[in-house]
């Protein structure tokens, strides 16, 4: 039997709860036949409990790049536990959460495993990456590789050149305000985000941008929000290309090595050799929480900012309206009128971080479904317990 087969059966039975040596026959029919078509918006519960914490070793999935660690982590010391008006343990397991870790003035407040995994481990960030790109780009601008958020993307992948993205600004792809349409129904298997990965790309150009110049305007640029990961993917085709250098490598250099973190992670690579940068980044959730503390300390390592003056405001500030009453977008983060900020991926994965309180909460899982919007309300429930967490922290500040 191929070593890759075992490796899957192994996690699979393991995420199930259910040893190999006693699993039935539907567990090991599950395990040969795991999904190497379909894509992860249709993979059963059991499946993604299993590859959520391998999805960097699943060879039915394209390579991983890896993003090194450096040799001191920045540290987490335990503080008191913090006293939060809710069962944590129900809303984990409502939540399907596979790591809760909340950090609240550098101190480790809660930690919590669930699904099996811990704190060796490494889970699949999905759209959380999307954070990591757009910070990226400030550090290519920083570094003089961008000259500004306002020149054409056209500027920098030449490929798009007398397509929809021709005049559309790299702030414009921050914000997802080019005005070019897109499909991101996690439920359809026909629309953009279901099928631009899978696309056969013209001979030399990238996967994503091949996808992408295809597509047509339905407004113009700057006027109209619409969610899209194929154009986060073109961001991170910008910044490598401007940069010089991989995603995976210019985030180690800048963040992962250089701040702290405490092990390597993996960006999944796309068909023509890019990191996805709008998905797929395998970190271990403390890690995760590193970022955030990246992002509250300024952007700053070792004395020496990282991004340019002010981008962080800029970034996790509302810069698109998104029709939802104290919500909007920066430059792909999600933003709340309280002045905190949230990177968030499909199925439960997020990083909240709330700068007036010097809080940060990394959280892993796999819900039932993508997102709310297929029916569930974790994603309104995780929201609610932010909440709770956020006033567990003022009522300690009551005299």
């Amino acid at each position: 039997m191929k070593k890759w087969i075992i490796s899957i059966v192994v996690l699979l039975a393991v995420g199930s709860g259910v040893l190999w040596a006693t699993a039935d026959k539907d567990m090991r029919r599950l395990a040969l036949n795991f999904p190497t078509n379909s894509s992860v918006l249709f993979w059963s519960t059991p499946e993604r409990d299993a590859a959520f914490r391998a999805m960097d070793r699943l060879p039915v999935l394209s390579d991983a790049r890896v993003i090194a660690a450096g040799d001191n982590a920045y540290p987490l010391p335990q503080g008191e536990p913090l006293d939060i008006d809710v069962d944590v343990d129900a809303y984990m397991a409502s939540q399907r959460a596979a790591a809760l870790i909340i950090v609240q003035d550098g101190k480790v407040r809660l930690e919590k495993y669930g699904l099996d995994f811990g704190p060796e481990g490494r889970w699949t960030s999905f759209s959380v990456a999307k954070s990591f790109t757009s910070t990226l780009v400030g550090a290519a601008i920083k570094d003089g590789h961008i000259k500004s958020i306002e020149d054409p993307v056209s500027d920098y992948i030449p490929d798009l050149k007398s397509s929809a993205y021709d005049k559309v600004t790299i702030k414009q792809l921050l914000t997802m305000t080019s005005g070019v349409k897109w499909n991101e129904d996690y439920a359809d298997p026909q629309s953009d985000v279901a099928q631009f990965s899978r696309h056969e790309p013209e001979a030399g150009v990238d996967v994503t941008v091949s996808y992408m110049r295809q597509l047509e305007s339905e407004a113009e640029p700057g006027t109209k929000w619409v969610y899209k990961t194929g154009e986060t993917n073109l961001i991170g085709v910008l910044a490598s290309s401007a940069s010089g250098k991989t995603l995976s490598e210019y985030l180690s250099e800048k963040v992962w090595k250089t701040f702290g973190m405490e092990q390597d992670a993996t960006w999944l690579l796309g068909s023509t050799g890019h990191e996805i940068s709008g998905c797929c980044v395998q970190a271990a959730t403390r890690d995760y929480a590193r970022f955030g503390l990246f992002l509250l300390g300024g952007g700053v390592v070792d004395g020496e900012p990282v991004l340019p003056d002010g981008w962080i405001e800029e970034a996790t500030t509302k810069q698109a309206d998104i029709g939802r009453p104290g919500r909007g977008y920066g430059y792909q983060w999600w933003t709340l009128d309280d002045g905190a900020y949230i990177a968030q991926g499909i199925f439960g994965q997020g990083i909240f971080i709330d700068p007036s309180r010097k809080l940060v909460i990394a959280s892993n899982g796999n819900w039932p479904q993508a997102t709310d919007r297929q029916g569930g309300n974790q994603g309104e429930e995780r929201l609610a317990f932010f909440r709770q967490v956020q006033a567990a922290v003022d009522q300690e500040g009551q005299p």
